[in-house]
This record gives C-alpha cells, structure tokens and sequence, in this order.
C-alpha cells in the first residue's frame, strides 16, 4: 500500500491495466451486481434535486423504478445507493441502439441539463474507495465482466491509476493526484530494478 495524505493506496493501481471496452461489455457493470451504486451523501440529495431534469434522459422502467423508489435508496450497510430496476440493472441506466449501457445522469450532463457528470462511485470505477474512521482505502476491483477492459489496458498498456485519473481528481484533488503520480514513477523504478 502507498499512502497519500489520509488514503491508502493499492499498488493495483499502479501494477494493473485498465481501460473500458463498452463496445466489448455492453456497460454489464451498471447492470450486474446486487445493489446500486454507492453514493455519499451529497450526491444522494444531488439526485434528488437533479431528477426532474434527469428524467427526459432515462427510459420508462428507470424513470417508474424511481417514482416507485427516489432519486437513492438506503443499502443493507445503511450507505444510499442508486435503485434498481426490479434487482437488476441502475436505474438511470439507458440504452443507445447498440444495446449498450449509457448512463443518463451523465448524458443529461453533456448534455448541458445539470451540473452534476455521475456518481464519483461510478466515474472512478474499477478504483473502490472504503472509508475507514482515520484514512480511506483505495483499491481496484476486479471484476470478470471487464476482462475485456483489462485486457485492452494491457494493449494500451494503461495502468489504472491513469485510466481514471479525472475522477481520482474529481475525488481527490489535483495536488493529491500528482503525489500519486510521483509514487507511481517511484514504485515502477523500483520494480525495474528488482
């Protein structure tokens, strides 16, 4: 673990390869799973406040997932999450005409609707952060349903703490990323020299 400022950082940032293939996988991390997406507090009331003007992006069965549900829901842990539709997919989750996954929070976002791209949860994955009373760990998730991503990051050779470097930003800071990046550059000399 590299620590930076209050976070712990796995070295499976820096070792590992990662770069989405939506053409591969179809967005099946927004659909897979058991729960929705973590959200922290602010993104929860975010969302509640943003959801008239989300609701042209999203298709039926999000938008009466909900009305059925809200904007979140409280997990099993008590964290919020997205809803889901019927314990499937998110329920902000559309579908271009390729049968690909595309999220309608951030489209209303690109679109100009809202000031809010998605969920940090969602933009920094497969980068997990847990926090903890003192420190915030920060982990890769490995998931078989993005061995296409990896295996494309291989290509590029993309390390992963790159491949997400706009929202280790977004949650983070600048200033905290260039630590990181400082890390990497010695961890990977390092390595080298083994």
């Amino acid at each position: 673990m590299i620590q930076i400022g209050t976070a712990l950082v796995s070295e499976d940032l820096i070792e590992k390869e990662f770069v989405c293939n939506l053409s591969a996988c179809k967005g099946a991390c927004c659909v897979a799973g058991d729960f929705g997406a973590p959200l922290e507090v602010e993104e929860a009331k975010a969302l509640e406040s943003l959801l008239p003007k989300i609701k042209p992006y999203l298709r039926k069965e999000g938008i009466e997932a909900l009305e059925k549900q809200g904007a979140y829901v409280t997990g099993e842990d008590g964290e919020f999450e997205t809803p889901l539709v019927d314990q499937k997919e998110c329920a902000y989750l559309t579908f271009d005409g390729h049968q690909k996954g595309v999220c309608g929070i951030e489209t209303a976002y690109l679109d100009g609707a809202i000031n809010y791209q998605k969920p940090v949860s969602c933009h920094l994955y497969p980068v997990r952060v847990t926090k903890y009373t003192s420190f915030e760990a920060v982990n890769y998730h490995r998931w078989e349903i993005c061995d296409d991503a990896c295996t494309l990051g291989k290509e590029l050779k993309v390390p992963v703490y790159q491949f997400v470097k706009t929202a280790l930003i977004r949650k983070f800071g600048e200033a905290w990323y260039t630590e990181l990046e400082q890390a990497a550059a010695l961890w990977s000399a390092e390595k080298r020299s083994v």
